[in-house]
């Protein structure tokens, strides 16, 4: 069955990075697109970058655009996050998924399909 499982939150120190990992299987990996979605306590959940792991195009949020790395390794099945110069706004849980979303949805949470169980990242001040 289709699995997604993240790993490498953890708490960090504003300014300082973290590296997320995204691990797949079940499914054809180069097919579909990847995405890293983020939920703070009372915000609504939102795209954070995602990459065609077809072509290996990416796109990010303003938010964290110059910031964050999104890159895969398809022998591998799996996708990262590379997260650098934190702040605490960026505390929430992150989430990985998989979809098959158009250039105009490709940070819409809703056009992904399958869901990984999120790693929580907390930056401190």
């Amino acid at each position: 069955e289709v699995q997604l499982v993240e790993s490498g939150g953890g708490l960090v120190q504003a300014g300082g990075s973290l590296r997320l990992s995204c691990a797949a299987s079940g499914f054809t990996f180069d097919d579909y697109a990847i995405g890293w979605f983020r939920q703070a306590p009372g915000k609504e959940r939102e795209g954070v970058s995602c990459i065609s792991s077809s072509d290996g195009s990416t796109y990010y949020a303003d938010s964290v655009k110059g910031r964050f790395t999104i890159s895969s390794d398809n022998a591998k099945n799996t996708v990262y996050l590379q997260m650098n110069s934190l702040k605490p706004e960026d505390t929430a849980v992150y989430y990985c998924a998989a979809g098959s979303p158009t250039i105009a949805t490709i940070l819409a949470w809703r056009e992904y399909d399958y869901w990984g169980q999120g790693t929580q990242v907390t930056v401190s001040s």
